[in-house]
């Protein structure tokens, strides 16, 4: 068998890491962009408007929509008028959603355990190091 490049096992890593993210999000009733968009939430200083979560999340305004809708059907966030500019709107984060974005949060961390299982803590540590440097030449 002929050996995988790095970016191509990189790759199927990532793909087995949001497959087994994917399945533990199911049950919550939430899909990968929408527990993304929640935990962007849960993570701002103050409730973010629309057009700057869109920003943080790299899609365009239109493409958020969808994804806030669901939140607040499930009532994980409501929408207000923001009181600074009565034209832009806020996404603000209810009790549900917190708790909810930690849920999401644990099904993450155990789908990295699940992925990372097969390596030993010095691996995961090393591993964990030498992708931080390839991160951080992003800024």
């Amino acid at each position: 068998m002929a050996e995988k490049e790095l970016s191509e096992l990189l790759f199927l890593a990532g793909r087995r890491l949001r497959h087994g993210y994917s399945r533990r999000l199911e049950p919550l009733g939430l899909n990968p962009g929408q527990a993304r968009a929640l935990r962007v939430i849960a993570e701002a200083e103050r409730p973010p408007r629309m057009v700057w979560l869109a920003d943080r999340l790299h899609i365009v305004p239109r493409s958020l929509t969808p994804v806030v809708d669901a939140l607040e059907e499930a009532g994980l966030v409501r929408r207000e008028v923001d009181p600074a500019n009565r034209r832009s709107t806020l996404v603000v984060i209810t009790a549900e959603g917190r708790a909810m974005a930690d849920k999401a949060r644990e099904a993450r961390r155990e789908a990295g355990q699940e992925l990372f299982a097969v390596l030993s803590e010095e691996q995961r540590e090393q591993l964990a190091g030498l992708l931080a440097l390839v991160e951080s030449q992003f800024g």
